[in-house]
């Protein structure tokens, strides 16, 4: 075996332990799935947004972190948002799958939310979700330190727990802010052998956005995504996306301490967006992966996509007609 065998020996040796490490840390530090396009994948962790929509939307997403590391999160969405015909209510529905590792958790839930007018040109909407988690831990997958740990002796848990959350969205034409719990129920529900594995914290959700009219035919679209657990450090995302022509969506995102991100996305018709997104390693896992994929659709069922709709918003405003409100929420 030649040394650039050795070399490389040993750095499939060195990922394993960094992925089990990383496996641990994440279960504790971060219970719900990362995304880097957060700004399109909004009802999956505020359950206030899911009527804001003009028209129905059927969302899917797949996220493939840190390529090359065995045993690196995987994850994906189904999720629609239902705004109801009287204008105020509406209904969503997620299925997420998370994996990382030996762990694998399934969420579903069922949304609902309910909007007032705090002025003409500004709504604020309330959620609740409910639903629950199926997490199976495989201990046949990978080496324990601890190889007589009684935990061990079975060859898996599947355990099905509870889970409510409740959100605020507060948006207008050109700006949107929302907060989100995705679950109050973390404490005294789990038994012994999943409080082993899940942290009972709660976990706080805030999403930004704004957009600036560049010209007629260019949006600059600034967002901001934070997660907060207690007793760990803040999980800060930035972006920066430009919507050129109404049709193609192209920007930076920087997820501090974690990765660098280009974004790009197309309005293929007026029912359908594709995005994708690439994430670059920043932390000390840049040498030991080739970074991360995550590509989303979404189908507008209805009378097209919000960026034809916010379009048209703003010629009705423009000769004077009354509008619905339709906040441009990075289509």
């Amino acid at each position: 075996m030649n040394s650039k065998q050795n070399i490389m020996g040993y750095v499939r040796v060195l990922s394993f332990f960094l992925v089990v490490y990383i496996s641990v840390s994440q279960v504790y530090a971060q219970k719900e799935p990362q995304y880097t396009q957060y700004m399109y994948n909004i009802g999956s962790f505020n359950p206030g947004y899911v009527g804001t929509v003009e028209n129905p939307e059927i969302i899917g997403l797949y996220r493939a972190q840190w390529i090359e590391i065995p045993g690196a999160p995987r994850t994906m969405r189904f999720g629609t948002n239902i705004p109801l015909a009287n204008g105020k209510n509406g209904l969503g529905f997620n299925v997420v799958n998370d994996q990382l590792g030996p762990f694998t958790q399934t969420y579903l839930d069922v949304a609902y939310s309910f909007q007032i007018n705090l002025s003409e040109n500004t709504r604020l909407s309330f959620g609740i979700d409910a639903g629950g988690s199926l997490l199976n831990v495989d201990f046949s997958k990978g080496d324990f330190e601890i190889a007589n740990e009684p935990l061990l002796n079975t060859s898996s848990l599947n355990n099905f727990y509870p889970t409510i959350g409740a959100g605020a969205f507060l948006y207008a034409e050109e700006w949107y802010l929302g907060l989100s719990v995705p679950n109050f129920l973390t404490n005294g529900i789990y038994n012994d052998e999943v409080n082993t594995v899940v942290d009972g914290k709660v976990q706080f959700n805030f999403i930004g956005g704004y957009v600036f009219d560049v010209s007629e035919n260019l949006k600059f679209k600034p967002a901001i995504m934070m997660n907060y657990l207690e007793g760990l450090p803040l999980n800060t995302n930035i972006s920066g996306n430009f919507l050129i022509g109404d049709q193609l969506t192209a920007g930076v995102s920087y997820r501090i301490d974690n990765a660098v991100s280009a974004l790009a996305g197309f309005q293929i018709s007026s029912d359908m967006f594709v995005g994708y997104s690439y994430d670059y390693t920043t932390n000390g896992l840049q040498d030991y992966n080739s970074g991360s994929h995550e590509l989303i659709l979404k189908f507008y069922l209805g009378k097209g996509s919000s960026s034809a709709r916010y379009k048209k918003a703003n010629k009705q405003k423009a000769k004077g007609k009354p509008k619905q409100i339709d906040s441009p929420r990075f289509f």
